[in-house]
């Protein structure tokens, strides 16, 4: 079956991936400019000065958006090229930059969704303690409001934070994205804490001060567990497993979703975690749990569960050998669009938006002039039929955006991993479609009829 007329397909970027960084335009600095030039954090010893250039070739790069017949983007907005301080003066050249975005897709037929925060703190926020500080929720509902009066009145649906597990855990746990740190446990819980509050007074703000109805909602990692078999055993030890964790970690989906959805902290990890949990304030989880309109989630892969033929208790199963992996060696598991929506969809009781995802290859420009990725083909057939299923089987499901609409800088990896279904030369930022976007193009145009083919 075909998904529902009114189903979101489109594609996804970041600002600090695609853009070139603000300050080569008159912004401030993020702490992804301070953290790769800090010798040997970037793989391959790059940065996101330019990327893809997006800034200056947003023009382009709607057209070929258009040309390929995508009718939903979803943007991220860099928080010091609109203000170069985090806080104070706002630069209008900046601020400018997505208006001119928003118009430009708009006129083309292109629906903007638009994040604001997809991990490019401003440096000088990161010099008054970043997520550390209390303040941060306060000034990222001021940065959040100047965003919403220059550009509600033409964004389709707007999502806070994206994968606060990543911009808190690998950035201030492990120190493997920016700024770099590595905090204890109970600081790294009390940045979460700023950050789930600064997703709340960001959903307060957008909507006050949205001169329309709008879409509210929120992009976290979607990590789920899938039963190894279709037993109803399995299943209930997958869904448990999903929403079970067994050490000190924020790699969680209900640690962060809790919050946000229900207004507190699950029990049993308020327990594991002790001492290192925050005490929330007078009012901080009401602020926190603002009512959302969808889930959104990014999900790529699985882990296996089964459950213990005595206690019913989730074991964890080894993914098989041989199992295919894409170039981060993620284990490629189209269940993952099953189950992981499935089981959100019972726990929270939102429509899921599936707000990414796609496969990193290395691929190139053959000498035909195109680029052919047979492999990420068969994976979005396989991802995106796991999805229909689901919402076949009664999950609401209301959108998918694949990541990436084009190669970008990939984070601690650099430039060395593609996920764009369109190739970008970084020398000559020359921009190539590749087989996947021409197969993209024509599943978006059936709604969905050719999941039955990967070529």
């Amino acid at each position: 079956m075909p998904f529902s007329n009114n189903f979101q397909w489109g594609v996804a970027t970041a600002s600090y991936q695609i853009e070139g960084s603000p300050y080569k335009a008159g912004g401030g600095s993020s702490v992804w400019d301070m953290f790769c030039r800090r010798p040997g954090a970037i793989s391959d010893g790059s940065n996101g000065d330019v990327a893809c250039d997006h800034y200056n070739r947003y023009q382009e790069d709607v057209g070929l958006m258009k040309s390929l017949g995508i009718p939903n983007y979803r943007l991220s907005v860099s928080w010091p090229r609109v203000i170069p301080g985090g806080v104070g003066k706002v630069s209008e050249e900046g601020l400018g930059f997505y208006d001119r975005l928003l118009d430009d897709l708009l006129g083309k037929g292109i629906q903007p969704h638009v994040t604001l925060f997809h991990w490019d703190l401003p440096y000088e926020l990161y010099l008054k303690g970043g997520w550390l500080n209390r303040d941060i929720a306060d000034w990222f509902a001021d940065y959040s409001q100047i965003v919403v009066d220059k550009l509600s009145d033409r964004v389709a649906s707007w999502m806070t934070l994206n994968e606060p597990q990543c911009f808190i855990g690998l950035g201030l746990h492990t120190g493997q994205h920016a700024p770099g740190d590595k905090l204890n446990f109970q600081e790294v819980l009390l940045a979460g804490h700023h950050a789930l509050l600064a997703h709340g007074k960001a959903v307060q703000v957008i909507r006050a001060r949205s001169p329309k109805p709008t879409r509210v909602g929120w992009a976290p990692v979607g990590a789920p567990s899938l039963p190894e078999t279709d037993s109803a055993a399995d299943i209930d030890a997958a869904r448990e497993a999903t929403f079970t964790t067994k050490y000190e970690t924020v790699w969680s989906n209900t640690w962060w979703n809790d919050p946000v959805f229900f207004g507190e902290y699950p029990s049993a990890e308020v327990k594991l975690f002790g001492a290192n949990v925050p005490v929330p304030r007078a009012g901080d989880m009401e602020a926190i749990s603002q009512p959302l309109d969808f889930f959104g989630a990014n999900i790529y892969t699985g882990d296996i569960v089964r459950a213990d033929p005595i206690t019913g208790e989730p074991i964890d199963v080894p993914h098989p050998q041989g199992t295919g992996r894409t170039i981060y060696h993620w284990a490629v598991m189209p269940e993952a669009l099953y189950w992981g929506p499935r089981f959100f969809y019972e726990r929270y009781g939102k429509p899921i938006v599936v707000t990414e995802n796609g496969m990193g290859l290395s691929d190139w420009v053959a000498q035909d002039g195109k680029v052919h990725d047979p492999q990420r083909i068969d994976y979005l057939a396989r991802y995106i039929g796991a999805l229909q299923q689901a919402a076949d089987d009664g999950t609401e499901v209301d959108g998918y955006f694949l990541w990436s609409f084009m190669d970008n800088f990939e984070w601690y990896e650099g430039y060395k991993f593609r996920f764009g279904i369109v190739h970008v030369d970084y020398q000559t930022q020359k921009r190539t479609p590749k087989d996947s976007a021409y197969w993209y193009r024509d599943l978006i145009a059936s709604n969905g009829e050719l999941l039955g083919s990967a070529s």
